[in-house]
């Protein structure tokens, strides 16, 4: 059996590993270019997190290689550590220092000293929760109630107004979270996160969209109001299945304006039970705010014309292959997938277990509404119609 030498990359092969990284490509893509396995580039991206870690650079206020070398020169000459730092315009305690920690006036190497110094420098800083363990403790029990870094900063933001030693950053938090050095938040609170990777992926991987069906007298979602479109007045909604094993679906359902979330028990997939379902859940809100849904171009809706016959709530149908026309609802079926994982029995889950997972979401604050929570917004909407 013949083994491949252990790849030192260079500089320039980092740089290109975490450009085509940033840019979404994966592990595999990775390693094929640099012909490696995927477990090389993961061991290369690892130890940040999947972070890229920003270049090494030094700091205006240190000693250059050129100084060190007069350091050295000047000793030399046995010039007193006063006349050298009057020459180079530095503190004296600058130079005592620096010659003290390199071995002294007898044994000060200049290019010794400067490697010395690059490699103190480092050294990983201490970042802000380090220094704070109350706010650690506010960040752990947020991330164990499943909220997202991003929602946490958030929240802090405004339950903290003028308070910068309760506010934190989300790239904060995630740095926290992946990068080893820190050990600031301890690695298990990364399972409440919605994406249960090792390392953060780059914001430009690929999704991948779900199946479509065929729908008979379909309106399409270019025939919807200008309105809905641009989330100007609540009462619209998207919807969607999540699937489990054993042939288990949730009907899912967000509204536009608000991001308010409800779920439905669903028997199975069949139109007839699924328009059921959702007739069910449509008597629960006032008509004016269920005035119309969005759905993709499964089956499931072939029969929207005996929903729209008993609700009066129209129905508008994504074009092929085009999920995003309902990003809210798509968002909302991957923050679902923390409660329901994929390949799970979800008949096991009675409506009101449902009904309180869509509650948890609702009280979750969203970027999108200047972290106030869809519970708060849609409360607001209902009390408006009132």
């Amino acid at each position: 059996m013949t083994y491949r030498t252990r790849i030192n990359y260079t500089a320039h092969q980092k740089a290109e590993i975490w450009d085509r990284w940033r840019r979404g490509e994966s592990l595999n893509a990775i390693g094929r270019t640099f012909d490696r396995p995927s477990s090389s580039i993961f061991n290369l991206l690892a130890p940040t997190g999947g972070i890229r870690p920003p270049p090494r650079k030094r700091s205006t206020s240190s000693l250059t290689l050129y100084e060190r070398e007069e350091i050295s020169r000047g000793l030399v000459a046995d010039l007193s550590l006063r006349v050298i730092a009057t020459q180079l315009g530095r503190a004296p305690s600058t130079i005592s220092r620096e010659v003290k920690r390199n071995g002294g006036c007898d044994k000060y190497r200049a290019t010794q000293a400067d490697q010395a110094a690059w490699d103190r420098a480092h050294r990983p800083k201490p970042c802000k929760l380090a220094g704070s363990p109350p706010l650690q403790r506010i960040v752990a029990r947020k991330l164990r109630l499943l909220w997202s870094p991003k929602q946490i900063a958030g929240w802090l933001k405004r339950r903290y107004p003028g308070d910068q030693t309760k506010q934190v950053s989300h790239e904060t938090l995630y740095r926290s979270l992946f990068v080893q050095s820190r050990g600031v938040l301890k690695k298990e609170l990364q399972q409440y996160l919605r994406s249960q990777r090792a390392i953060r992926r780059s914001r430009h991987a690929s999704l991948k969209g779900n199946g479509l069906g065929q729908i008979t007298n379909a309106i399409s979602i270019r025939e919807r109001p200008a309105s809905v479109e641009d989330r100007a007045v609540p009462g619209h909604w998207e919807g969607d299945l999540i699937a489990g094993s054993k042939n288990s679906y949730i009907a899912t359902l967000v509204e536009r304006h608000t991001r308010y979330v409800m779920l439905a028990k669903v028997k199975n997939k069949d139109t007839e039970s699924v328009v059921t379902a959702l007739i069910k859940q449509s008597k629960k809100l006032p008509t004016e705010l269920y005035k119309s849904l969005t759905w993709d171009r499964g089956s499931e809706l072939a029969s929207h014309q005996r929903f729209n016959l008993v609700t009066d709530i129209k129905v508008y149908f994504c074009d092929p292959q085009s999920p995003w026309q309902r990003g809210s609802n798509e968002n909302t079926n991957r923050l679902l997938r923390q409660y329901f994982p994929k390949g799970t029995d979800l008949s096991v889950h009675s409506q009101t277990k449902l009904s309180a997972v869509a509650r948890q979401l609702n009280e979750r604050p969203r970027e999108t509404l200047g972290f106030e929570t869809p519970a708060e917004r849609f409360n607001a909407c209902v009390a408006s119609t009132g």
